[in-house]
């Protein structure tokens, strides 16, 4: 794989790490106004909010969890046949 490829894979890896950074700061109600937590969500709720539409919430929010799915068994696996061959 050439360096674009694992470029994008470390980009959808970091992207993965920072939603579940995200839901697991969201259980224990974070300070809305904590710099760091602003960034989280300008940087996951374009994504999130999405699949929010999608699916009814049902009082257990289940994006973070789809969006992880997607990136990992569609994204990850397109990334690496575009790449690989």
């Amino acid at each position: 794989m050439n360096g674009l490829g694992r470029l994008l894979l470390t980009l959808v890896n970091l992207y993965e790490i920072i939603i579940i950074i995200r839901a697991v700061i969201s259980w224990f109600s974070p300070d809305p106004y904590n710099p760091l937590y602003q960034l989280l969500i300008r940087i996951t709720e374009p994504v999130l909010s999405w699949f929010r539409r999608l699916i009814p919430t049902a009082g257990i929010d289940f994006s973070p969890l789809i969006v992880l799915l997607l990136l990992d068994f569609v994204v990850k696996r397109i990334i690496i046949s575009i790449f690989v061959g």
